[in-house]
């Protein structure tokens, strides 16, 4: 009985809101964003290919049964069985095989998959970073969402003050029925703002489920991050910084070596290969042609192709243009990051300067809505200029509410640019 009375509190609890941090939604999605778990199991994947080039060198050992029943007369008979060999028997052994010399090739072919391994590896941490920065832009604008709910909410408080005292005025015949309009209109316009606000804050917080890997929103109260650092002084260094550390442009390193070991593959095709090869085994059932039950061989393969249509040739051009190819990419893709880096920086940089300039608006602004209220009422300006003031004051408030967490965007920008962990 106790414990179905505990039941409704138990759910009330479960329903009620829960702190949900930043640090908490960047291990949520990397846990849960299929974007992290494919990358993740593709260079899992892409680490098994060089085991399975370099299998080639191992020792090839291998057991076959084999059997076969004729008629005396079967091995002088027309058709597929005409190989005096052809007896009665069954047998048991063991094949084995190992490749001796290829002049390199499968080493540099060994050498260019552990590349490409490890291109995708970064590449899995190149899509671990962009969820993540996902993760940061969408708290952070499920934040500045909520502060702007919470101006619109204020500003719908502080119109409807005033309209009250409007209100009142027109009661007793000191106001017009023109300022009452206006004071009306003042939060009607409030009230829409803050219908907005709720509907932007709304999808916000869907985004930001999305971002961590969840299909649904949950009830989440979110908390403001630590303030971001501060931004370096110097802004050459940013794109050497980015250089080193980004993870995309080692991958594009990666591919370049990969195709620099396979043009140097391609190239050892005319170099022979040899081979020694043996075979094992019992027969244990056979026709009294044989005189042992025990058998074994060895044997020796050298192969060197001296005319092949020109395919060998062709694949080295092949190989050699791709490879070229690969470091004009890594060009253009250093060219790109030069330029990326250039902008998350000045955005970045603008960002910070809005900090401040969007403290001395909101101040100015406080300002003139104070002056203009008093001015009204001591009946020395109008109602537009009131309604103008109330204006000014509400976007000061949005640009003052957005700018703190349009830096930690920014920021959070250019640190992915760099290639960084964010701080």
């Amino acid at each position: 009985m106790k414990l179905l009375c505990l039941l409704p509190l138990a759910a009330l609890a479960f329903a009620q809101p829960q702190p949900f941090t930043l640090a908490e939604a960047e291990a949520l999605a990397l846990r849960n964003h299929p974007a992290v778990a494919a990358a993740r199991l593709s260079a899992e994947a892409q680490a098994q290919v060089p085991q399975q080039v370099r299998s080639a060198l191992a020792p090839q050992l291998g057991v076959a049964v084999s059997g076969a029943a004729a008629s005396e007369r079967a091995r002088i008979g027309a058709g597929l069985f005409t190989n005096p060999l052809i007896l009665s028997r069954v047998g048991l052994g063991t094949n084995f095989s190992q490749l001796l010399y290829d002049g390199g090739r499968t080493k540099l072919l060994t050498e260019g998959a552990t590349a490409r391994a490890k291109g995708e590896a970064a590449i899995a941490n190149a899509t671990r970073a962009q969820v993540l920065l996902q993760v940061r832009q969408a708290y952070l604008l499920a934040l500045r969402t909520q502060a702007i709910l919470r101006v619109a909410t204020q500003t719908i408080s502080a119109r409807q003050t005033v309209l009250d005292q409007v209100s009142a005025l027109t009661d007793a015949k000191l106001k017009s029925g023109l300022d009452l309009s206006f004071a009306e209109v003042a939060v009607a316009e409030a009230r829409l703002l803050a219908a907005q606000a709720r509907n932007d804050s709304r999808a916000a917080v869907a985004d930001l489920a999305v971002a961590v890997g969840l299909t649904e929103p949950a009830q989440w109260v979110l908390t403001d991050p630590p303030p971001p650092p501060a931004l370096p002084a110097d802004s050459q260094a940013l794109f050497a910084t980015a250089l080193r550390q980004r993870p995309e442009l080692a991958a594009r390193r990666l591919e370049v070596e990969a195709a620099q070991r396979l043009v140097a593959a391609e190239g050892k095709l005319t170099k022979p290969t040899v081979s020694g090869f043996g075979t094992a085994g019992v027969v244990p059932a056979h026709v009294v042609a044989y005189e042992k039950d025990f058998y074994a061989a060895a044997g020796l393969s050298v192969n060197l192709n001296f005319l092949n249509g020109g395919l060998f040739a062709a694949r080295r051009t092949e190989a050699a243009l791709r490879a070229r190819a690969a470091e004009q990419r890594l060009k253009e893709f250093e060219n790109r990051l030069a330029r990326e880096v250039a902008v998350a920086y000045l955005n970045a940089q603008t960002a910070f300067e809005r900090l401040s300039l969007t403290d001395q608006l909101f101040k100015r602004a406080g300002l003139s809505l104070e002056l203009a209220q008093a001015r009204y009422d001591l009946g020395l300006s109008s109602i537009v200029e009131l309604s103008q003031a109330q204006l000014s004051k509400t976007t000061a408030e949005l640009q003052q509410a957005s700018a703190r967490y349009d830096y930690a965007a920014q920021t959070a920008a250019l640190s992915f640019q760099l290639g960084t962990e964010f701080n």
